[in-house]
């Protein structure tokens, strides 16, 4: 068994990692890779193997920077199934064709500026159409239950906790009589957090691949979600500022909403509105309410006393442009949670645009932001910031609550992956992380009595 690694190394985004065992190609995710626009337009474009070839593809969660570039795969000739969990599926359903419709409108502002110079147009790397067609490739799978992949090849999803329906991936080989198994963590997520179950062990195996997100580094736990996100909004209201939460349509929106659900009810703070200023994010939302079985016990025991965590009174969901810009006009105290998380794309840039530049304003960072991001670049506090090319003066203040983090901190991913039996163990590969924390993971495992660790820069193959 080979294991080739092409994307989320020695980054955070663009997860890939493709399996080659007895003459059949397994690819582990799809995601697009966000960064600089040049290499991320490049990179995306052109996958580093012919899509053909693949047999099978697995997918640990929704996540763009995981599934993303699933509808590209498919466009470019790829036939086989795609396994994930059923959650997985509903989400892809809205995310996949939300991000092929951001092509369209992106590539229609690009080509706009193009006739304007003279220039030839460019294509979306897919359209919403492309996306809706790739999902006819899916195929909805149970947690903990072995399905077929290809003969002598099964594969086993873990809840991983990290989002609604996310999931680990464990691979079973019978190659030349010997029976070896593979883990991969996909995304991991933590114990205690609000609405779904916490993370399961996959059990010993042979090689595993692991992120690394948050490699040394140890996140406020999530009791602290509830006052620390108290303190932010009655900061706010005593300077009756708005509140702008770039938040991740699929898991930090949600778990917003359920602990200001927790507070109001409380009567720890007084009852602002709340707007979740995001199409994708309202359906999203939806699709948590149709899948109570991935609940944890504190949210199941909400929806069996006929509450509902995730509909506040005071919640307004905006789902019209025209609604969107209706909140510049806004004077009162309020909370805005837009996406995108990273500040990339979206509805979020806009009510940056407008707010920024007011000191009254908070900016609330609750996610990770990549590199070169301008989600990075607020998490940095830079002075000036550019948005739609434009150059904004930061007089907003930034706050960044690392409790609300859906990924395993430093000391969590050794706590999980100290389950392992050593001697079991043969080699672990780290992926999914920034080259400081990748190396700081490492130095932990190596502490806890892990060898043979390895940190695979993209394209690099090893064997089991």
């Amino acid at each position: 068994m080979q294991i080739e690694f092409l994307g989320a190394a020695h980054t955070v985004t663009g997860s890939m990692h493709l399996v080659h065992v007895n003459g059949k190609s397994i690819l582990l995710d799809c995601g697009l890779f966000q960064g600089r626009r040049a290499e991320a337009n490049e990179r995306n474009r052109r996958f580093p193997f012919d899509p053909k070839s693949i047999d099978s593809v697995i997918l640990s969660h929704a996540h763009i920077d995981h599934s993303g570039n699933l509808p590209g795969l498919v466009k470019q000739g790829y036939e086989g199934p795609i396994y994930c969990t059923s959650a997985t599926l509903d989400l892809c359903k809205i995310m996949l064709a939300d991000s092929g419709h951001i092509h369209e409108h992106d590539v229609e502002y690009v080509n706009k500026r193009h006739r304007e110079r003279g220039e030839p147009p460019v294509e979306p790397l897919y359209t919403e159409r492309d996306a809706r067609e790739s999902l006819e490739l899916f195929r909805g799978v149970s947690h903990r239950e072995w399905f077929d992949v290809a003969d002598g090849i099964e594969a086993k999803l873990i809840n991983a906790g990290h989002i609604l329906g996310s999931a680990s991936i464990v691979l079973k080989v019978r190659e030349n009589g010997v029976t070896k198994l593979m883990g991969f963590t996909g995304d991991l997520g933590r114990k205690n957090m609000p609405i779904i179950k916490d993370p399961v062990f996959m059990g010993d195996v042979d090689l595993l691949i692991s992120e690394s997100t948050y490699g040394g580094i140890v996140h406020n736990p999530p009791e602290n979600m509830a006052p620390a996100l108290e303190q932010v909004l009655k900061k706010a209201i005593e300077r009756r500022g708005k509140v702008i939460v770039p938040a991740f349509s699929v898991g930090r929106t949600q778990d917003i909403i359920y602990t200001l659900h927790t507070l109001f009810d409380l009567g720890r703070l007084p009852r602002i509105p709340i707007y979740v200023d995001s199409p994708l994010a309202i359906n999203a939302t939806e699709i948590f309410k149709h899948h109570p079985d991935r609940y944890d016990e504190e949210t199941q025991n909400h929806v069996r006393l006929n509450h509902d965590p995730l509909g506040l009174s005071q919640l307004h969901y905006t789902r019209t442009a025209e609604e969107s810009k209706a909140l510049n006009n806004k004077t009162e105290p309020c909370m805005i949670i837009s996406a995108s998380g990273m500040c990339e794309a979206g509805r979020v840039l806009h009510h940056l645009a407008n707010n920024i530049e007011d000191s009254r304003t908070t900016i609330l960072i609750v996610g990770f932001q990549a590199e070169h991001t301008l989600g990075r670049k607020l998490v940095e506090r830079r002075d000036e910031v550019r948005i739609f090319g434009d150059v904004y003066k930061r007089r907003a203040d930034v706050v960044v609550l690392n409790s609300f983090s859906a990924h395993a901190g430093g000391d969590e991913l050794v706590e999980y992956i100290d389950q392992f039996d050593r001697a079991a163990v043969k080699k672990i590969c780290l992926v999914h992380g920034e080259d400081k924390r990748i190396e700081a993971l490492k130095a932990d495992l190596e502490k806890s009595g892990f060898r043979n660790i390895g940190i695979p820069v993209r394209g690099e193959k090893t064997e089991l």
